[in-house]
């Protein structure tokens, strides 16, 4: 498995209310390559899901092994190096800063790395021109649709070969024509790279793409739907 979880417990404090409880003995595992859909009301507990993940925040209980590693006991600098060598985030807004070109924006993951500007580039170079978007290279992100601005957001998210792909409602800001567009793309990616896709979403026809969907319900994460 790639990533395991067991029993995992995770609340926030309410003024108001005290302690809500978000995520409660939650365990869940997911197979290197699998695509799999979370779905759920608001609130209910997929983007906290999402981020533990990632290792964006982490579980008041319970563990989190990433082959067969523990993750929740890394420490900052793990963490980060976590994050860029084995993640890839695309969320509902692409992010994108305004200032830079798409290539310059697809590039920016790469600097921590200290990769070969000339390796770097011609890895953009690949996924742009996979990802249908070469010739907006030198555009700026208020230049192009916002489709166009979720596939730099993706190409941006693979830059560093990532293992994982983590998408919040990655389709929320698309009308249907280009969500049904992003979701293919993204299964086409998760099947022919090999890369693990894990995406929250409130649709139920972008959810169906996946190989798996899982529904939160008050706090507790139900299989709804597989295709093995």
């Amino acid at each position: 498995m790639q990533f395991k979880l067991k029993n995992i417990n995770k609340s926030y404090s309410n003024n108001s209310s005290g302690n809500r409880e978000v995520l409660s003995d939650l365990s869940l595992e997911i197979a290197k390559g699998e695509s799999i859909a979370i779905v759920g009301p608001s609130g209910s507990g997929k983007t906290t899901l999402l981020n533990l993940l990632g290792l964006m925040d982490k579980p008041d209980s319970g563990n989190i092994l990433f082959e067969d590693k523990e993750i929740t006991s890394f420490t900052k600098k793990e963490e980060l190096v976590f994050r860029n060598s084995e993640i890839g985030f695309v969320f509902q807004l692409h992010h994108l800063l305004p200032q830079c070109s798409i290539m310059e924006n697809i590039l920016i993951p790469t600097l921590p790395n200290k990769i070969m500007l000339k390796e770097a580039n011609s890895k953009a170079e690949n996924l742009m021109r996979k990802l249908g978007i070469w010739e907006l290279r030198f555009q700026k992100p208020a230049e192009i649709s916002v489709g166009e601005c979720q596939r730099a957001a993706i190409a941006r998210a693979l830059i560093n070969s990532p293992s994982v792909i983590l998408a919040d409602e990655p389709s929320g800001s698309l009308d249907d024509n280009n969500a049904m567009e992003l979701g293919k793309l993204l299964v086409e990616l998760n099947r022919n790279e090999g890369i693990t896709l894990v995406v929250v979403t409130h649709s139920m026809k972008f959810a169906k793409l996946m190989d798996k969907i899982y529904s939160f319900e008050d706090s507790k994460l139900q299989l709804m739907e597989s295709k093995s």
